[in-house]
């Protein structure tokens, strides 16, 4: 037809454009979904999501990882690298969500554990270690409960040390909290800590025994943030921009809020 060629370009089209983003494993499940909601809008943009426990992740990032977000669980590893590495872009850093801290067991198990104070009773516990944020501020809460003496750095109190302030009860140190949930869903461990978010879609296995509330655990803070990336061109660093600003919406309020996290921050 004589209108061949005329109207839209090929080159009209937006270049595709690949971004990776790095979050932690708590994360997982509700990054799906934001990324989904942000590709509807940006179709051009391919989003990565790569889940870990935020220390594992800051420490890629810290040997070169190609990574353009990082989204962290807690504040110490995003300071990490933002004040010490110097790898965060100025001026692109948010607090996006609080979390919460609960005791779990799994449905069932007849626990005499009530919540944090009385967590010795339990046959086992599936903890985090305290390089990963849930351990950290598991710690963080027995210390100003009580249950353990004071530290510099609570997350350098050894999973020994804690299974003997609390009696010598069996503790299974996990890797990253999604570890700790399984072991605690598939009844593996009597109780365990996990954040609220992570009880999201296990409601028939997961029985909540106690939030812990923040003036013992300390708000739980998930800073989102653009990483220097040497590796990404303008348009890698425009379309990051981009999810982080998405990250920040009431859009993605809604979503977060679906899977337990508390959008209510500072």
């Amino acid at each position: 037809s004589l209108l061949a060629g005329c109207g839209y370009k090929a080159s009209d089209k937006k270049e595709e454009v690949t971004i990776t983003v790095f979050a932690a494993k708590s994360l997982n499940q509700v990054m799906e979904e934001l990324i989904a909601e942000f590709q509807k809008t940006h179709e051009n943009v391919n989003v990565q999501g790569s889940y870990d426990s935020s220390g594992t992740l800051m420490v890629q990032i810290e040997e070169g990882a190609d990574c353009d977000v990082f989204f962290s669980a807690a504040v110490k590893q995003m300071n990490q690298l933002d004040e010490t590495d110097g790898l965060v872009v100025e001026g692109t850093r948010h607090n996006v969500v609080n979390n919460q801290v609960c005791v779990v067991t799994y449905k069932g198990s007849n626990t005499k554990v009530t919540g944090l104070m009385d967590i010795k009773n339990a046959g086992s516990i599936a903890l985090a270690d305290g390089s990963v944020p849930v351990g950290k501020y598991t710690r963080q809460a027995m210390v100003n409960a009580g249950m353990l003496e004071k530290a510099d750095d609570v997350s350098k109190i050894s999973t020994t040390d804690i299974s003997e302030a609390l009696g010598g009860v069996e503790i299974n140190e996990c890797a990253n909290v999604g570890v700790v949930t399984s072991a605690v869903a598939e009844g593996s461990n009597e109780v365990g800590t996990v954040y609220y978010s992570d009880t999201y879609g296990l409601e028939d296995r997961l029985e909540i025994l106690e939030k812990i509330p923040y003036d013992l655990t300390g708000d739980v803070i998930y800073p989102v943030a653009q990483i220097i990336n040497k590796e990404a061109d303008e348009l890698e660093q425009s379309a990051a921009e981009d999810f982080i600003n998405f990250l920040t919406s009431d859009d993605a309020k809604t979503i977060f809020q679906k899977y337990y996290f508390d959008t209510d921050v500072e």
